[in-house]
């Protein structure tokens, strides 16, 4: 039996109550505004300690490196913990970046937005016959912003790789109209973000008949 309960955060024995800085007593975290800052000036946070923030080192990495560019570089330029990559390595891998739908709807309305979705069947599973309709791949877009893609997510074979690539895209303002201007790779998985015509909101079957 494996029990993965995340991370403490060790933070009451540390002396933070005696210069004033706020704790969530819920769970130890602290809160900070968008450039890491707590309640007293002079004092940052980052990484898995910061409260409502991802718990990934890579995010820790990018958000000290931005924080002291900041304080010591001039610069202006704050992490950015939305379109941050990300994937869950079970054996049929799972990745994200930015929003998942149910907060995008938070966010910015459904009526905002317009998602595409489909399932797909990698080239790999036609010779051992497997189930040509378990992978599935969506995208939500902003509509009121010449249809921006904010979330993209994927289930399938290699989603990491693929996330990383589509991560670097999203962050470059990607449109669904940039992806269907995109040619694909055929046969990939990652080519199914380019054929995607299926919206969420028309109910029509997304079921797949080959790869």
């Amino acid at each position: 039996v494996l029990i993965a309960i995340g991370r403490d955060a060790c933070t009451r024995n540390i002396g933070l109550q005696t210069i004033g800085v706020k704790i969530n007593e819920k769970n130890g975290k602290v809160p900070v505004n968008d450039e890491e800052q707590t309640n007293v000036p002079y004092v940052y946070a980052i990484g898995d300690i910061l409260d409502g923030k991802l718990e990934l080192t890579p995010v820790a990495i990018q958000a000290g490196r931005l924080l002291a560019q900041r304080l010591y570089g001039g610069s202006s330029r704050k992490c950015d913990y939305i379109n941050v990559p990300t994937t869950v390595f079970t054996p049929l891998e799972y990745g994200s970046c930015g929003y998942p739908e149910e907060r995008a709807i938070d966010e910015y309305g459904k009526q905002s937005l317009e998602v595409y979705h489909t399932l797909f069947w990698p080239l790999e599973w036609t010779v051992p016959g497997r189930d040509n309709n378990t992978c599935y791949a969506k995208i939500i877009c902003n509509k009121q912003d010449n249809n921006r893609v904010i979330g993209l997510h994927v289930l399938g074979p290699n989603a990491g790789e693929v996330t990383q690539g589509f991560a670097a895209a999203i962050k470059c303002g990607l449109t669904k109209e940039l992806l269907d201007e995109t040619i694909g790779i055929h046969p990939t998985c990652a080519e199914v973000f380019t054929t995607m015509d299926i919206t969420k909101s028309s109910g029509q079957d997304i079921t797949q008949k080959g790869c």
